[in-house]
């Protein structure tokens, strides 16, 4: 078995197993090669990781030019572990069940509900009950769970939650109480960047721009997640657009995430209007009907966004810039606004789309989290 029933500890079967994954496909001589181990070791280490499910036999590759018995190739054991991903909004509640490369077993979603500190333990037993009645036989089981938080998270606690009262609740604390296998906490806008990174993205440095009640970015450089001394790098909801403008619960005025957060758009649509409640698809009913004040709302919208992505990019200098948001996914043509408005010499040329993994971003970040912790593997690639 392995070492610890959570994770590989040895590093040489890590860099072992991260090269089989990174290649898909590939034989013990080519491991031997890209690794700079010899082969009796590769050998050995490989025989573990079969004898721990974790990698497979899967058919017989050509031999070489030099002839010689053809290579018996290996690859990764996609179904050997699961993971669970909470993403707790301030009025929802997302879940997904998945293997340990990302397939999704089983999926929760809950909407317009409250999430307080008085029921949100409550709520993730009640999902992790259902699936773990739902859970497909692995070698491993349920080897992770990662739960992001809207809100700056500093070591697994919240410690500033603006649009609900999570903030200093330990929640890893409590439900590790209850449950044996490790558990995580995250922020949002770093676990879309991780989900972005892991399963979408060809590139090794990129900012993830999460819009939802607030405004967050995720920031990865060379593969790693950039956190901050306390958790709080990429909080560009809180960089300042008006010093006197709009009051803000982080304490100062005129946060940026105050004028283009898609909470802020929805409520100043619905006052507009006279509307109860909007949302991305009520927002892209009237632009289809071109009404002009909702092109104006979001011609704004793109336009403060994009000083936003500017002032970050400037910092980062990034791959590309990805932008996680209903409502840019419902209104693709702001993405090209924002992209106009990006006019310095120096932020110009920056890629700037949609996420690729529609609203799951987080949650596979969360994956991403949970599925490097058991495999004891930085940088992991599993697109």
């Amino acid at each position: 078995m392995i070492s610890s029933k959570y994770t590989i500890r040895e590093q040489n079967e890590a860099n072992i197993l991260k090269t089989i994954i990174d290649q898909k496909e590939i034989s013990r001589a080519e491991v031997s090669v890209k690794t700079g181990l010899n082969k009796a070791s590769v050998s050995a280490i490989t025989k573990k990781l079969m004898e721990d499910e974790l990698i497979l036999e899967t058919r017989v590759g050509d031999a070489s030019n030099a002839g010689g018995r053809k290579p018996i190739m290996l690859t990764f054991n996609r179904q050997a572990a699961l993971v669970i991903a909470f993403d707790l909004g301030y009025n929802y509640i997302e879940a997904m069940l998945a293997y340990i490369d990302g397939t999704v077993v089983g999926t929760v979603s809950k909407r317009r509900i409250p999430v307080t500190s008085a029921n949100i333990v409550a709520q993730i037993q009640e999902t992790i009950h259902h699936f773990q009645d739902l859970q497909p036989n692995t070698p491993h089981g349920i080897v992770g769970m990662t739960i992001a938080i809207h809100g700056v998270v500093h070591r697994d606690l919240p410690i500033f939650t603006p649009y609900y009262d999570l903030d200093h609740l330990d929640l890893q604390k409590e439900l590790q109480n209850l449950y044996d296998f490790p558990i995580f906490v995250h922020n949002e806008a770093n676990l879309a960047a991780l989900g972005e990174y892991t399963f979408s993205s060809q590139y090794q440095s990129l900012v993830s721009i999460s819009i939802h009640s607030g405004i967050g970015a995720g920031i990865v450089e060379a593969g790693r997640l950039q956190l901050g001394k306390h958790g709080q790098a990429g909080e560009i909801g809180h960089s300042i657009l008006y010093p006197e403008g709009r009051p803000c619960p982080c304490g100062n005025h005129g946060c940026l995430e105050q004028y283009a957060s898609n909470k802020v758009t929805y409520d100043e649509f619905a006052a507009l209007k006279g509307l109860d409640y909007v949302n991305s698809e009520i927002l892209l009913s009237y632009v289809q009907k071109e009404d002009p004040e909702a092109l104006q709302l979001l011609r704004r919208n793109a336009s403060l966004l994009s000083i936003g992505i500017n002032n970050i990019a400037m910092l980062y200098d990034p791959d590309i810039v990805v932008i996680n948001s209903s409502l840019y996914r419902r209104i693709p043509a702001m993405v090209e606004m924002v992209s106009k408005d990006l006019k310095s010499r120096f932020s110009k040329d920056i890629i700037v789309r949609n996420t690729h993994l529609e609203d799951k971003a987080t949650l596979y970040g969360a994956f991403a989290v949970s599925a490097q912790n058991f495999l004891n593997i930085q940088k992991l690639k599993l697109n």
